[in-house]
């Protein structure tokens, strides 16, 4: 987590307004992680490929950087249809995002 990019947020919109943007790219990315495991499941690698970009998207706005990384990752082996590769970078987006949204959460519920 970029923290700094955290503090600019506060600083630009004021700490509850910046709460609530967090707030809602928080939920977005919830859903849009959800949403390339569901699209995986399917084996829908087009619809995973355009849900990890929104996730690469929102995680790289709000300092999510390691969240934005793994995201384009996914996306990479989905397009090139390396199934060994996009199965591992399936687990990781699930565990990085799964901590990403914690200390993201935990950093502005303490702000």
């Amino acid at each position: 987590m970029d923290s700094r990019r955290v503090a600019e947020i506060v600083a630009e919109l004021g700490e509850t307004a910046a709460q609530h943007v967090i707030g809602l790219a928080l939920e977005q990315l919830a859903t849009a992680l959800a949403a390339v495991d569901q699209a995986l499941d399917r084996a829908d690698r087009a619809q995973a490929v355009a849900h990890a970009e929104r996730i690469s998207r929102l995680a790289w706005q709000i300092g999510l950087l390691s969240l934005a990384g793994v995201a384009m990752d996914l996306g990479s082996a989905a397009e090139r249809g390396d199934m060994p590769a996009l199965a591992a970078i399936r687990a990781r987006l699930m565990r990085v995002g799964n901590r990403s949204l914690t200390a993201i959460w935990d950093r502005t519920a303490l702000a």
